[in-house]
């Protein structure tokens, strides 16, 4: 794995990226305004990267894209990987274990998530605290590289206090709803039952998705403090569950990701 981080880094590096001080993960159907936010950009496609994965879900364009926003050299993945995809873990967070190496220190992630918590409605923005992880899987699996971080590493604050208190300041004073809660990761790619959503909300989970947390759980590891916020795309009601299909999902997306953006571009400078 070592290898591996060392040899795509290395190809990221001699293609002009520089020294990047915040990375970003941008999720389904939010790839587009934060992106046109970059200045000077260099975009590397996935597929020519050594060893990385290539996105296979529609909505995730592959692609890695270096430049600044406010000043801060910024490194953003324009689409991720997924367990459901047939990816390792290992492979799915292989991108975060070489924003690292390539001198990023905080992670700034969104994702798509189905809302749980009838107190919210769809279209709204949740940041997330803290994670519960029902995926099957963990990237941490294996021998441990002890230059990359501990054995055990610890997740009492997964994402950053630090971090989350800014962003909730600062939708405070732009007056953007942000809900604050907890995240289930479960494997997909198929949506949930109606008794998995009464399980999943009972167990604590105000929503659910199918990411996040190994890139996450992989941060920890190696010491890079991180937020999260999640765009709720539709309501999970088990008493009156209705289809859903990719396409609204993208669309309810799209319409939140001018907040979801203006909360990350105001955020990069102060970090």
């Amino acid at each position: 794995m070592l290898d591996h981080i060392q040899e795509a880094s290395k190809f990221i590096r001699d293609h002009g990226v520089d020294s990047p001080e915040i990375g970003i993960i941008l999720g389904t159907g939010l790839g587009n305004l934060l992106v046109k936010e970059i200045k000077n950009p260099i975009v590397i496609n996935y597929n020519s990267i050594p060893h990385f994965p290539i996105s296979t879900v529609e909505f995730h364009k592959g692609k890695l894209i270096y430049g600044t926003i406010k000043k801060k050299k910024v490194l953003a993945m324009q689409g991720r990987f997924h367990y459901y995809e047939g990816y390792s873990m290992q492979q799915i967070t292989l991108p975060v274990r070489v924003m690292k190496m390539l001198g990023v220190e905080t992670l700034l992630i969104s994702n798509a998530a189905g809302n749980m918590n009838m107190k919210w409605k769809k279209g709204q923005l949740m940041l997330i605290d803290d994670h519960i992880n029902l995926q099957h899987d963990n990237p941490l699996r294996g021998h441990n590289v002890e230059m990359l971080g501990p054995r055990f590493p610890d997740m009492s604050e997964p994402y950053s206090g630090k971090l989350n208190k800014k962003l909730i300041s600062i939708a405070k004073k732009n007056g953007i709803k942000l809900n604050v809660g907890v995240y289930v990761a479960v494997m997909g790619p198929n949506l949930e039952t109606r008794a998995e959503y009464r399980y999943l909300h009972g167990i604590g989970a105000d929503a659910v998705g199918m990411s996040t947390v190994p890139e996450v759980i992989v941060a920890n590891h190696m010491g890079m403090p991180c937020c999260a916020i999640s765009v709720l795309t539709d309501d999970c009601d088990p008493d009156n569950l209705k289809p859903v299909d990719l396409k609204q999902i993208v669309e309810t997306a799209g319409k939140a990701e001018r907040r979801l953006t203006d909360l990350y571009m105001e955020l990069i400078p102060k970090i």
